[in-house]
């Protein structure tokens, strides 16, 4: 399957990306297809030069069925050369992990409390009869 991902270059804690068309099977900054434009994260949003697209070369290739990534699907639409895509809904990201795991956690008790349950609601009917 073609995907529009973005390819990353740059130094250490100085990221590059170029927008590229490849395989998914092929690794992130590995062979692809072409290279049809750029991002650099460390631009602020409004500088021309944060981002560089070639709009006719997208085009094409979405019109080959390629699909693009969440990232890249953001920045076409950003730019208006596909639908923007809609917002995702993680309402767990905005809890610390540790206090993840101790939600997780606290429904485990109540499973063994109903199991705890169980018997005793045996041990009734056994009395009744």
């Amino acid at each position: 399957m073609l995907k529009l991902r973005l390819s990353r270059g740059g130094t250490k804690k100085r990221p590059v990306y170029k927008v590229v068309v490849a395989d998914s099977r092929f690794a992130r900054d590995g062979r692809f297809i072409e290279k049809v434009g750029f991002f650099n994260p460390l631009l602020p949003k409004e500088k021309k030069e944060r981002i560089g697209l070639e709009a006719e070369r997208i085009k094409y290739w979405l019109g080959q069925g390629a699909q693009p990534t969440t990232r890249v699907a953001r920045i076409l639409g950003e730019n208006e050369l596909m639908p923007m895509p809609a917002n995702g809904n993680n309402p767990q990201k905005a809890i610390p992990k540790k206090d993840r795991k101790k939600e997780g956690s606290e429904e485990a008790p109540k499973a063994e409390a109903k199991k705890e349950e169980a018997p005793k609601a045996e041990a009734k009917k056994e009395e009744n009869k």
